[in-house]
């Protein structure tokens, strides 16, 4: 379906599909009217065959400054949260069978089965946070500066961050981040592990890209798919159950072509020739 975006862009260059919001302007200030085409813009890529990974990024010089303070200070007056988006921007993308909780209003790209990343150019503040801790893995610029800023806004802990954030680099960070609301910048946050690398800022599309491409070129999308939802579905999972989830799973990848193509391409010294998703 063809709809007209007005707060993103959307392109898709083999073997990424990349999502970038698009009011520089506001800092890529979040709006109902983003959500709703970033969402849709998941939906399509997810159904695309030639998409292997999806890339959420800025536009300008930020990733994304939080909510639009003009719809924050609507609802602080007792306003509401505005109208609904237009219908033709409907989507609900992801997995139908994952767990429900991977399927919320920001956290569905933990249900999609190709790999998500946040390619992170610059300032990341308020609820962007949440939702690029819903991205499966998060590369940041150099540039990049980060603020969790709910305390300071008289808000609490929002979009499941005290769940993700205590989850990716522990309770006492998450404490730290969550009830001081200061900022820190990029290479803090690698430390800690809120961004898997950092690389200098003029680097982070082309490495993004590559890292891509690697996935593309060397990994069976159908096992990615698999060891995504193990991740996040374990993580509320004994370690019991995901040893005899994870061996159901094995006896079935046997049966799979990818498995053989896979044995077939290493004793052939070639590269895989994997079927996409």
């Amino acid at each position: 379906m063809n709809v007209a975006y007005e707060e993103i862009r959307y392109e898709v260059a083999d073997p990424i599909a990349t999502i970038e919001l698009n009011r520089p302007k506001q800092l890529n200030a979040w709006t109902m009217r983003m959500g709703a085409e970033v969402k849709h813009a998941f939906a399509q890529a997810e159904q695309d065959e030639r998409v292997v990974v999806i890339v959420l990024t800025g536009a300008g010089r930020g990733f994304c400054s939080g909510a639009d303070l003009s719809g924050l200070q609507d609802i602080s007056a007792g306003k509401g949260r505005g109208s609904g988006v237009p219908e033709e921007l409907a989507a609900n993308p992801g997995e139908e069978d994952v767990d429900e909780s991977f399927r919320g209003l920001y956290s569905y790209p933990m249900s999609i089965r190709k790999p998500v990343i946040a390619a992170i150019n610059g300032p990341c503040a308020g609820m962007a946070v949440p939702i690029a801790l819903c991205c499966d893995m998060r590369f940041a610029s150099d540039r990049a500066q980060f603020t969790t800023a709910f305390v300071r806004r008289g808000l609490i802990a929002e979009w499941g961050i005290s769940w993700t954030l205590a989850r990716v680099v522990g309770p006492a960070h998450a404490m730290d981040l969550l009830l001081s609301g200061r900022k820190f910048d990029a290479r803090e946050a690698e430390r800690m592990g809120v961004v898997n690398r950092v690389v200098d800022h003029d680097e982070l599309m082309p490495f993004v890209r590559s890292y891509a491409e690697d996935l593309a070129a060397h990994c069976s999308p159908a096992s990615m798919a698999v060891m995504k939802r193990q991740i996040y579905q374990d993580m509320t999972e004994s370690l019991g159950q995901a040893n005899k989830t994870s061996f159901d799973l094995m006896v079935q990848s046997f049966s799979r072509p990818d498995f053989k193509e896979g044995v077939n391409s290493f004793l052939e010294k070639r590269p895989p020739r994997f079927e996409r998703v």
